[in-house]
């Protein structure tokens, strides 16, 4: 069954125009989820809104946005009003100017949805934006108004489709260097670098992301299952807090780990020879 597209629109490259879809390419919705009970009844409990001041529950029609503009003072926004604020869409992803793919810091990188063409007929030009950007190596910056929101997208060539991502506005980015503002400068060894860059080439290997194990998930997957079938489980192991040592000597003992680990791969790797049968 094919997924349900999240937008449906055209995507305009100067005059050239092909209607497409957007489809969520990231999901929670396989991760566990709970519901809040009443441990007393095993029944669902609701939230409500409360009033701060008379403590009684307000109805949903009873409840509006409010901007504070300090100490308390409110400024009410109606449904209506805000509606009317916001851009409508056109539902088209324009495209305004073209870039390198690794131009963009992934810092920015908000959302990513797969891009499809919606019709049959637009396959050919969705093929042509497709392998244009491919045989360039480059991205398309496009706007437009997306979950009532205007939004930057990056487009990508991505196997058969396009990917599009939704980009951070500056403002939303937090500055690094309030974040690095306490870092220390440190000058470092030359003998500890040189360990250090070789404990790396050691572990060196490609990203792959079904090797990665969701362990939270798999945990509680294995908790909920043995409640169903009334077993327990042990406790998990905690482990032990290591010793603090000195920085050269752990690098000393991490080359030394990631040398003997090397080593055991690569005679592990070369295959036994099978003794020579005699001949009858």
């Amino acid at each position: 069954m094919a997924p349900r597209a999240v937008w449906k629109g055209v995507l305009k490259i100067a005059e050239v125009t092909c209607p497409v879809s957007l489809y969520t390419a990231a999901s929670t919705a396989e991760r566990i989820s709970f519901h809040t009970l009443n441990r007393k009844t095993g029944n669902r409990v609701h939230r409500q809104f409360i009033d701060e001041v008379s403590g009684k529950p307000v109805e949903a029609e009873d409840q509006v946005k409010g901007y504070d503009k300090g100490d308390g003072d409110y400024v009410i926004l109606e449904p209506e009003e805000i509606a009317a604020a916001i851009p409508e869409s056109d539902k088209t992803l324009s495209v305004e100017t073209f870039l390198p793919c690794d131009e963009i810091d992934d810092i920015f990188f908000d959302r990513p949805y797969y891009v499809s063409p919606s019709t049959p007929v637009a396959s050919e030009a969705f093929a042509l934006i497709r392998e244009g950007l491919k045989g360039q190596r480059s991205a398309a910056l496009a706007r437009t108004v997306i979950f009532r929101r205007m939004r930057s997208i990056l487009i990508r060539p991505h196997g058969e489709g396009l990917i599009a991502t939704t980009l951070n506005f500056d403002y939303e980015i937090r500055s690094a260097e309030d974040a690095f503002s306490d870092v220390p400068a440190i000058k470092i060894d030359d003998e500890m670098l040189e360990l250090a860059e070789h404990i790396i080439k050691t572990k060196a290997g490609q990203f792959d992301p079904k090797s990665f194990d969701d362990r939270y998930e798999s945990a509680l997957a294995e908790l909920v299952q043995a409640k169903i079938e009334g077993r327990k489980l042990k406790p998990q192991k905690r482990p032990e807090p290591t010793k603090v040592v000195n920085l050269m000597d752990a690098l000393r003992q991490s080359a030394k780990a990631s040398g003997d680990k090397t080593t055991r791969k690569t005679k592990s790797a070369t295959p036994k020879q099978e003794p020579r049968r005699k001949a009858s």
